[in-house]
């Protein structure tokens, strides 16, 4: 068909309107992309009803990851018969994906999800652990091909199979790999933590994730002068090399659909500077993959409440509610004041990233040798998840009244700035005496001084 009779078709065609979602645990709508021999075809697709069963680790469908890119910026597809507009992003990756003679059974946010409908944004993001962690597998769509991309894929997946590979030829084209969109995004963080199976997808080039990842770990000393990229690239292979060593998805022990990978002030931490086109997302985009019960947190998501209120909330959760906040100059910033009392302080940082994302810090005791049983200050060697913000030597490890964790805090001209709102070690029972670190923060009933505290998200 030529294109002013694809464009006539098109324009006559009844707009497609998702319908209401069925209700309850478990039911979702899949995408059936139609097959075409011809690459420049429109898309068609149907759409149907599944229901995801508890008992099975994984079902029929590939979920996408993706950017959604320019919203103005779209094209049309026919659903059933009928147009829906979507982005040149998804458009691209619908055509990547579109094969010459099956069809492909895809989960895909855009035409599942009514994003004009809060409501329904609010009840399916929910889901979406679920969703992505009983997909037969996560499709990684970093865009079309452009900057040597091919290149920059290839050379990775070399490493991976012989680590001796040269890269110079390459390495402005894996630079530029890394400092696309999807890279920035906090959405993508859950999609690929839940995911079993990851496939990383850049124009005709793919690889899977688990050889993305070794290959990026072997090409660690590469990064290392790009101080902007080597945290960021580091917290995301971190979560996609763990795909193949997921157990099947579960809910947590409240029934609510979680991954359940750590406590969520320690997520934030991680990953709170991470692109969202709404400041809410930074929120509800964790709570998927933590420990915590959004509901019975208040924090369930809810697009009607304002950003001013669930930061509050979100402090008071992970502090107290004693504690004092107010939003700052800038939206992205928490005023917090609190009574509290000072720990001990940073001595040293071990600059090396574990592979388990983890990095050793030595604290200084101080005022707390007595409650712990020992005779003098001493050091003691922390294990701690790696954060957005580095912890540095001379930080200092307090503790807020009522808070169930320490938080660990820089001191400013007059203020402290927060670097870690829940800090506490990953060590094994029987390393550095932290089981009588909580006994030290249980027995702490005074509290003399009084903190003002920076917590920075945009930094």
């Amino acid at each position: 068909m030529d294109p002013i009779a694809r464009h006539k078709q098109v324009v006559k065609s009844i707009p497609y309107h998702q319908p209401p979602l069925p209700r309850g645990n478990g039911n979702i709508r899949l995408l059936r992309l139609i097959p075409n021999k011809n690459k420049t075809a429109i898309i068609k697709c149907q759409l149907f009803n599944y229901f995801l069963e508890l008992d099975k680790s994984t079902h029929l469908y590939d979920a996408l990851s993706y950017v959604w890119g320019n919203p103005n910026e779209t094209l049309p597809i026919f659903i059933d018969g009928h147009v829906l507009h979507i982005t040149t992003s998804l458009h691209a990756a619908l055509l990547r994906l579109r094969d010459h003679s099956f069809e492909r059974i895809i989960w895909v946010d855009a035409v599942y999800i009514n994003q004009a409908n809060e409501e329904e944004k609010e009840h399916q993001i929910q889901s979406m652990a679920r969703i992505y962690g009983q997909a037969n597998r996560v499709i990684v769509w970093l865009g079309n091909a452009g900057d040597d991309s091919n290149q920059a894929l290839e050379t990775i997946r070399s490493v991976a199979e012989d680590e001796s590979t040269n890269v110079s030829n390459n390495q402005e084209a894996i630079l530029a790999l890394f400092q696309r969109p999807w890279f920035e995004r906090i959405w993508v963080l859950q999609e690929v933590a839940a995911a079993r199976h990851v496939l990383i997808m850049c124009g005709s080039a793919e690889i899977d994730g688990y050889a993305f990842c070794l290959g990026l770990e072997l090409l660690k000393g590469f990064f290392e002068t790009r101080k902007d990229l080597h945290g960021l690239i580091h917290s995301i292979t971190y979560l996609i090399r763990g795909a193949i060593f997921r157990p099947k998805y579960a809910t947590s022990r409240s029934g609510t659909n979680s991954l359940n990978i750590c406590p969520l002030g320690e997520l934030i931490d991680m990953y709170h500077t991470r692109k969202a086109t709404k400041l809410h997302d930074k929120v509800y985009a964790l709570l998927g993959m933590s420990s915590v019960d959004g509901s019975r947190a208040g924090l369930s998501p809810n697009y009607g409440v304002e950003w001013k209120e669930l930061l509050q909330q979100l402090v008071k959760f992970l502090l107290h509610e004693r504690v004092s906040v107010e939003e700052g100059p800038e939206k992205e910033i928490a005023v917090i004041r609190s009574k509290g009392c000072i720990l001990a302080q940073v001595s040293s940082v071990k600059s090396d990233v574990t592979r388990d994302n983890r990095q050793k810090v030595n604290i200084f005791l101080k005022n707390t040798p007595g409650r712990l049983g020992h005779n003098k200050t001493h050091d003691v060697q922390w294990t701690l998840n790696v954060s957005a913000k580095k912890v540095e030597k001379g930080d200092i490890v307090c503790l807020l009244q009522g808070a169930p964790k320490p938080v660990i805090v820089r001191p400013c001209k007059d203020y402290f700035a927060v670097i870690r709102i829940a800090a506490f070690p990953k060590n094994k029972p029987t390393e550095s005496g932290d089981t009588e670190w909580s006994e030290l923060l249980q027995s702490i009933t005074v509290f003399p001084r009084d903190f003002l505290l920076l917590w920075d998200w945009t930094e």
